[in-house]
């Protein structure tokens, strides 16, 4: 029997990645990596052979298409893009070790997927030999236009009985047209059966609180008290939702990285194995890699505790990899949970 394809929906990118201190002028380089957190959910799932299609708005240009086809390497099925517009998001993310004041610059504005309005896309076409749907609070960030596309692919998931998952990313750049996205993000969870997110995010989305002493003593069993009380509000104002995830990444100048994730159902809290590093290579694209762990653990059915393992382990071992989707096969993943156990 054929297995039923993941959609992954949002917008592909263009990561320009300068090497500061004049270093990229002077040397006339500068790394670039396709990204976009829908992307690297999908790159994920494909490495780790589920049958993935990825849905986004492109122009139809010699670049853009090979783009495509870079996706198309990695096991992604690309014939849900919707060829439209002019130009190809980007943002730019300084390379090197020092970037508390080089934060991220977007350059997306009127872009493919930006211009994207209602009515645009075939979603019974998008969805077809679909089983689940996934995307992020990304997308309704970028304009009112762009909330109603995705309400309109979660109507049609939802119609056709798909499996609808959304990650909380909260980027408050792109929250720019006057909206708080508390008026936005509850309508659209409510379509959806896997929420992903931390504290922070769910207070910024959805409009749940965030004890502000919760950090205090940093004592991990407040993080988790915390974490289920967080997951118990989303379970019980989402009626459709089951399965609520949380991240906890920490950094420290003396210890390094920090990082666990808990993972509710109605029933119990389940929490990850720790996993603690002294250096990171890239942390972008690590949220993503988490998130296709999810979806990959309960895709296969897996039980809760092993899921959010395996997400765990998928996140912490991306930290290690330069681009924004991580190239670890499931072996490789798997490797990390035992030597941490």
């Amino acid at each position: 029997m054929e297995q039923r394809k993941i959609l992954c929906f949002g917008e592909v990118l263009l990561r320009m990645s300068p090497e500061l201190g004049g270093r990229w002028l002077e040397d006339s380089r500068m790394p670039v990596y396709l990204g976009g957190a829908e992307a690297n959910v999908a790159c994920a799932l494909a490495t780790w052979k589920l049958p993935v299609k990825y849905g986004t708005a492109m122009p139809d240009h010699y670049l853009a298409r090979e783009m495509a086809g870079y996706l198309e390497e990695q096991g992604v099925d690309t014939s849900a893009i919707y060829w439209t517009g002019n130009r190809i998001g980007t943002y730019y993310l300084p390379q090197g070790s020092d970037l508390q004041h080089a934060g991220v610059i977007y350059d997306r504005a009127h872009s493919s997927f930006a211009s994207l309005r209602p009515g645009m896309i075939d979603w019974d076409s998008a969805l077809e030999g679909a089983g689940w749907f996934h995307f992020s609070a990304i997308s309704p960030a970028l304009s009112p236009e762009l909330a109603a596309v995705c309400k309109e692919g979660l109507e049609a998931a939802s119609r056709k009985g798909v499996v609808i998952s959304v990650d909380l990313n909260y980027r408050p750049k792109l929250w720019q047209y006057g909206v708080s996205p508390q008026a936005v993000m509850p309508e659209l969870v409510n379509y959806c059966e896997v929420v992903m997110g931390n504290l922070w995010a769910a207070e910024s989305l959805l409009g749940i609180p965030v004890d502000k002493d919760v950090h205090r003593d940093g004592h991990k069993q407040r993080y988790l008290d915390h974490s289920r009380e967080t997951a118990l509000r989303i379970l019980r104002q989402f009626p459709r939702c089951s399965t609520v995830a949380q991240t906890f990444r920490f950094e420290r100048e003396d210890k390094g990285l920090h990082y666990y994730a808990t993972l509710s159902d109605k029933d119990h809290l389940h929490v990850s194995d720790e996993y603690n590093t002294p250096g990171v290579v890239d942390k972008v694209g690590s949220g993503d890699c988490f998130m296709a762990g999810l979806i990959y653990g309960i895709y296969h059915g897996w039980g809760p505790s092993r899921t959010i393992n395996y997400a765990a382990a998928a996140a912490f071992g991306k930290l290690q990899e330069q681009g924004d989707f991580t190239r670890q096969t499931q072996e490789q993943v798997e490797a990390i949970i035992q030597y941490h156990a």
